[in-house]
């Protein structure tokens, strides 16, 4: 894999799942009229906070571990396969219309906690990230896969995945701000779904892949 398609790639799986509805969404829509188009970035700059520790705690442990196959590829296999099971669980959840952004409903929702403690957006972003099980499971199989695949690239392929991972959050958060505080709601559930759909066909083809790479080390033990 080379740099472009290590960025793309990170890029894309990122989007996926920050497109998916779950807190960090909910606090976005419900803060930024309030405070503001800047809460989606800041609530990223926090989630970043939380990941750029996590990868460099991630790549030094996995510095010895890389050089394994058999750690490569049980992580590859394993990833791919968590892959799928997110790509085709978005997918079926977009075709049957059972996500929508909902701005009014999710702004106000009871999930608003954050606004009542008038907690800024960057220390909510952090504890979101956090408290978020959809999170920990991505980074403990996906995240852990592709910072394999990234560290064979060295340490431009570690900032490149990062980058490409960290600018589909910003580049999604910063939208949804945009349109709530401009009040351009040019986003419809439809052209919505049918962007999750197109993100859940891409993961599980990158799905694939991971588990097909993974099973292929694994077999040449």
């Amino acid at each position: 894999m080379d740099y472009i398609t290590l960025f793309t790639t990170a890029f894309l799986v990122g989007l996926s799942g920050a497109m998916m509805p779950g807190p960090m969404l909910t606090v976005t829509i419900s803060e930024t009229p309030r405070r503001g188009f800047w809460v989606g970035p800041q609530i990223v700059l926090g989630h970043t906070i939380v990941e750029l520790l996590l990868v460099v705690c991630l790549a030094g442990g996995l510095t010895y571990y890389i050089q394994q196959s058999i750690v490569t590829g049980g992580i590859g296999l394993i990833g791919g396969l968590v892959l799928l099971w997110f790509g085709w669980g978005i997918y079926i959840s977009a075709k049957n219309r059972e996500v929508s952004l909902g701005f009014s409903e999710l702004g106000n929702s009871s999930e608003r906690t954050m606004e009542r403690q008038s907690m800024r957006p960057w220390i909510s972003g952090i504890i979101l990230s956090l408290t978020n099980p959809y999170w920990s499971l991505w980074w403990a199989t996906v995240g852990v896969s592709y910072v394999v695949v990234a560290m064979s690239l060295g340490t431009i392929g570690l900032i490149t995945f990062f980058a490409g991972h960290i600018l589909s959050d910003l580049a999604w958060f910063s939208l949804v701000s945009f349109i709530i505080h401009t009040g351009r709601s040019f986003i419809s559930d439809r052209l919505y779904q049918g962007v999750l759909m197109i993100c859940a066909a891409f993961l599980i083809l990158l799905g694939c892949w991971f588990s097909y790479d993974g099973f292929q080390k694994l077999a040449l033990l």
